[in-house]
């Protein structure tokens, strides 16, 4: 599961529980007496309506209270890795709250001395109210807990499949990019020209093609991969471009090696370059750079601004793309920055 929404109180309760107090309280309050005390309407001891208004009462301030505790801790506690501390806190404040408020209003209105006009000796009283008061808030609690889990199970489910929808359709998108008529003309161009030139260059280009499609076919069930796969590729793919580019085209990774086994979202970096090489002019005069480096558990890809006049029509890849994929996998955002100078894409390492 994912992290626990915390901008209103529906979406930490996670379902409208109005017509559960309203319908509920009342009930379960015309039964605490029948069932823990032994009250009846027919025979001593007698129900009456000050036992039932003192238990509704009673009832009432406990499912307020522990409902107010149970969004603070949700709240408080939002993370998957915590679920088992708010479940403890939450059940210790619980426990103390429920029969103190218990205790407190029953002597207050002066139950207990209702109680003992009708028989029922002042240690059982106190005994069955602790009783019934503990478990009304157990199964209540747990009607609450039920559908929370249900409510998030739902959500997890929901979030992997549109994972999966959007992994599939990053890899279909990548796929029409490589394969599209532009980028296969350019780069047989690119081979028919190296091959009278250096027929052994020709023979690497084709390797290093081959092993770009290739890794576009194995990753295309993966969410993450490690940082030193989606290199090894992107190096393969700069090696297209700098056979095309020459020099205009320069790329630098500068990543240490203890941050290599992180992992990140496939063919985002193949992205961010082709984002940048569409939007961009690559020339002797202008050559582009770009610059991939980390800092602060964040991979930073860098590349100069020197706009093209007409910007080629987008194919969907891209920045969104690569935004919605990291927002399914991860809490950590993807950042988005612009200066005079440079445009910067900063990526969550997993």
């Amino acid at each position: 599961m994912n992290q626990i929404n915390k901008d209103t109180v529906k979406d930490l309760i996670c379902w409208n529980d109005k017509w559960a107090m309203i319908i509920g309280a009342p009930l379960v309050s015309l039964m605490i007496p029948y069932v823990f005390f032994g009250i009846r309407f027919n025979k001593t001891p007698q129900y009456t309506f000050p036992i039932y208004f003192t238990t509704l009462l009673i009832t009432l301030t406990i499912w307020l209270g522990n409902r107010a505790i149970m969004i603070w801790a949700r709240r408080r506690y939002t993370e998957v890795d915590q679920l088992k501390k708010r479940l403890i806190i939450q059940s210790i404040l619980m426990l103390i709250f429920t029969p103190l408020s218990s205790l407190f209003i029953g002597f207050l209105l002066e139950d207990y001395c209702l109680m003992r006009n009708l028989g029922i000796p002042d240690d059982e009283v106190i005994i069955f109210s602790i009783n019934s008061s503990i478990f009304t808030t157990i199964a209540i609690t747990s009607i609450y807990e039920v559908v929370f889990f249900i409510q998030q199970l739902k959500v997890s489910l929901t979030q992997k499949e549109e994972l999966k929808r959007e992994g599939l359709r990053a890899e279909l998108n990548a796929l029409k990019t490589q394969v599209n008529p532009h980028f296969l003309f350019n780069n047989l161009n690119t081979l028919c020209a190296i091959i009278p030139e250096n027929s052994e260059k020709a023979v690497t280009f084709v390797e290093q093609l081959s092993k770009v499609y290739r890794y576009i076919l194995e990753v295309k069930d993966e969410k993450t991969i490690p940082l030193l796969e989606e290199i090894q590729i992107l190096k393969a793919y700069a090696f297209l471009l700098n056979t095309r580019f020459g020099n205009n085209f320069q790329l630098t990774i500068d990543i240490p090696t203890n941050e290599l086994q992180t992992r990140i979202v496939p063919f985002s970096l193949q992205l961010l370059v082709e984002n940048a090489l569409k939007h961009n002019i690559v020339s002797k005069e202008n050559p582009l750079t770009i610059q991939i480096t980390s800092e602060h558990g964040q991979l930073i890809v860098r590349n100069n601004i020197q706009k093209k006049q007409q910007v080629e029509k987008s194919t969907g890849i891209g920045l969104m793309n690569i935004r919605n994929r990291y927002k399914l996998i991860t809490e950590k955002l993807v950042q988005v920055s612009e200066t005079p100078q440079y445009f910067i894409v900063s990526l969550p390492l997993i």
